[in-house]
């Protein structure tokens, strides 16, 4: 759909008056603009494709589990960089499916959802649901939730409509929502205050079944603005002093990165510019992780972690892979694959291969990096593996395995063990090195680790120069390069002493050579969230930024860097 040029459409309201004896000289009403969106870019929106003069509408099954496999919160996309639309007061759109196999959704929201590790923050805005001759009319209004991984609308109601071809239509005028059908009234809301922010972001998905869009429409009245929006990342330069552009100075081939997702990137142009103007290399957060590729069996949605590859390339930054082999984020069809027998095991191996060689396949060329097997060990800071379905299918040898399949498709991109807790000496740093040496002893093509370097806690998590030097040091004399891979660095005790920390782990890394690159695991507070044990979101303070403005932690590394 990119190639398609973009139509404006402007009706002639007055062209009736005109007909009929109106004069030349009296005024005439300023005309609609009409948007066809079907013309407009949907290539990088999982489960759509063009279909003739309309689109073909897929289930993809994409959902968020929580840390332990469990939950699944749905996770339907969105149009994130293709287009979105920029009004300016009131607005209508129509919609009409046909060829329904199951359900056929359709939002419009006020922004596009935040997406953490485990959740999804669902935006202000409105979703109707068709199935049948049923239509759902769920109205969020961004309002925090009891419960972040169950959100409920504001609103929720199901009507009748009498022909489910007919042409859906949605009005926003001042304060009130009007849902219609064929022409005729379904809903009248005083909820059109949940736009507000003059953006309007679309998603059609499907839940379990297929459906095709024969007309899709956005409409301003006179007098008032309708533009399309390109991503806000567009715009963005690279700048000659952020930190990028600083660590080349000292080392031309030291990447300095950040772990990046697409819809901040693409709706908010403080994180565009903050991100492009100081890093030189992007991780992304979630968008290459095995339930965000295959969400299905067999079914790969890859168009998200395009989009930031193609993002990424126009820019000049390089790339890094995260992740192949994962306990956590896994889709549920991985997570079930049967290990009782032998033939079983056989059975699932081969899924497992397929999907390795799948994604590395089709990201081939384009990655610098990538981790081939993240966080084995335990996650109460132990050295056992955990049990997880890499482990059941092929045993302790599995990131022998992961590696030589990734290194089958693709010999050129680096292969990193990546893991938390190991950054400074120790048993969990023991055993990360004995991994490392021994999946390459078995054929394995283990260029180096990532060293995540979270400091949730600075009494108890802190990283010296001391002990990272000889951490650095230990892994060098292996053989092995070292990724300061997940960088961030908790507040809790001052913006100073975040500040001092977070320039003391790159200092210290840009000192050894056996350090090649440096990532901090987000850019702007605004998107760090998390969950407290009752199951409401928290906002964290852990990154550069916050806001659109640098924090000390910034400037202490610009600093380190020699500004």
């Amino acid at each position: 759909m990119a190639g398609r040029p973009r139509v404006l459409i402007v009706l002639a309201s007055g062209l009736l008056l005109a007909v009929t004896g109106c004069t030349p000289n009296e005024p005439k009403p300023e005309p609609d603009v009409i948007v066809n969106l079907l013309q407009e870019d949907w290539q990088h929106t999982p489960g759509v494709t063009p279909a003739g003069d309309g689109l073909q509408i897929g289930a993809t099954g994409r959902r968020i589990v929580e840390q332990d496999g469990g939950g699944g919160q749905p996770n339907p996309p969105m149009n994130l960089v293709g287009t979105h639309l920029v009004v300016e007061g009131d607005f209508s759109f129509s919609a009409s499916f046909r060829d329904v196999t199951a359900d056929a959704s359709w939002t419009i929201y006020d922004s596009p959802p935040v997406i953490a590790d485990e959740f999804r923050i669902e935006p202000a805005g409105l979703r109707l649901t068709l199935q049948g001759d049923d239509l759902e009319i769920a109205v969020f209004d961004g309002s925090p939730q009891p419960v972040v991984t169950d959100p409920q609308p504001a609103h929720d109601e199901h009507v009748t409509v009498q022909d489910p071809e007919a042409e859906i239509s949605v009005r926003r005028s001042a304060q009130t929502l009007e849902i219609a059908s064929g022409g005729a009234t379904l809903t009248s809301l005083p909820l059109g205050g949940v736009f507000r922010s003059g953006k309007l972001w679309l998603g059609l998905f499907s839940d379990g079944g297929t459906f095709q869009v024969s007309s899709l429409t956005a409409t301003a009245p006179e007098g008032m603005q309708l533009n399309i929006g390109e991503p806000a990342v567009t715009q963005t330069e690279r700048s000659t002093d952020g930190l990028q552009a600083m660590a080349a100075r000292i080392r031309p081939d030291f990447k300095i990165g950040a772990a990046v997702a697409l819809g901040p990137l693409a709706s908010d142009a403080d994180y565009a510019r903050e991100l492009v103007g100081n890093f030189g290399a992007v991780t992304p957060e979630n968008a290459m992780k095995p339930q965000f590729l295959s969400p299905q069996q067999g079914v790969y949605t890859f168009e998200e972690a395009d989009a930031i590859l193609a993002i990424a390339e126009s820019k000049g930054m390089a790339v890094h892979g995260h992740t192949i082999a994962f306990t956590e984020a896994m889709p549920r069809w991985m997570q079930e694959l049967p290990t009782s027998s032998e033939p079983e095991r056989r059975a699932s191996a081969q899924a497992l291969l397929d999907y390795v060689t799948t994604v590395v396949k089709h990201f081939k060329g384009r990655l610098a990096s990538v981790d081939v097997v993240n966080e084995p060990f335990d996650v109460d800071q132990g050295t056992s593996f955990q049990q997880n379905i890499w482990y059941r299918v092929f045993g302790p040898g599995y990131p022998a395995v992961v590696s030589k399949a990734v290194h089958d498709v693709d010999p050129d991109v680096k292969q990193f063990v990546n893991e938390n807790g190991a950054d400074v000496p120790g048993r969990r740093q023991d055993a990360l090195l004995k991994l490392a040496l021994n999946t390459n002893a078995l054929g394995g093509h283990i260029y180096g680790v990532g060293l995540q370097a979270h400091i949730y806690d600075l009494q108890t998590d802190a990283i010296s120069a001391e002990h990272l030097e000889v951490t650095l040091n230990r892994f060098e004399d292996a053989g092995l390069h070292v990724r300061i891979s997940e960088n961030d660095v908790s507040d809790d005790e001052g913006l100073d002493a975040q500040a001092e920390q977070y320039a003391t782990v790159l200092a210290t890394c840009l000192r050894s050579p056996a350090c090649v690159s440096y990532t901090t695991w987000g850019v702007d507070d605004r998107y760090n969230w998390w969950i407290d044990d009752g199951g409401r979101r928290q906002q964290g303070h852990d990154f550069l930024f916050d806001g659109g403005q640098p924090k000390p932690a910034y400037h202490a590394m610009k600093r380190a860097l020699g500004g």
